[in-house]
């Protein structure tokens, strides 16, 4: 499993943490039963303390990603299909919605947004 972090960012450490570890569930990278690293040993191994990891780890049990068993570890849970694809669409429809405010605020019209996203869709099809 591969973590990095930004300390420069906005965004909270263990946000970061739970968002790689979601993305990489969600792609397949982490499947079923995969074991995490240990808390103690992932905030060792980021050099940050253990209770950023024990926030990320608990926030991801409570969403439903991972389970943790006590003495045994922290293992990734099984996700329906459908889980990940309403994840999936959650997570676009966040970003739609921050683009279409960026859009009216710049004076974008409906039509030039929805052309910039065929464009870019098309080149990362490619």
């Amino acid at each position: 499993m591969n973590i990095l972090i930004n300390n420069c960012s906005n965004q909270p450490l263990y946000e970061q943490i739970e968002e790689q570890i979601k993305n990489q569930i969600l792609s397949g990278e982490l499947a079923e039963g995969d074991a995490l690293p240990s808390m103690r040993v992932l905030a060792k191994d980021l050099k940050i303390s253990i209770i950023t990891t024990k926030r990320a780890y608990e926030d991801l049990e409570r969403d439903g990603y991972i389970t943790s068993v006590t003495g045994k570890g922290s293992f990734v849970r099984g996700l329906s299909e459908e889980y990940v694809r309403n994840n999936i669409r959650y997570a676009i429809e966040e970003l739609f919605d921050a683009a279409v405010d960026k859009a009216l605020v710049g004076n974008v019209s409906k039509e030039e947004l929805t052309e910039m996203l065929k464009i870019i869709y098309e080149e990362k099809c490619k």
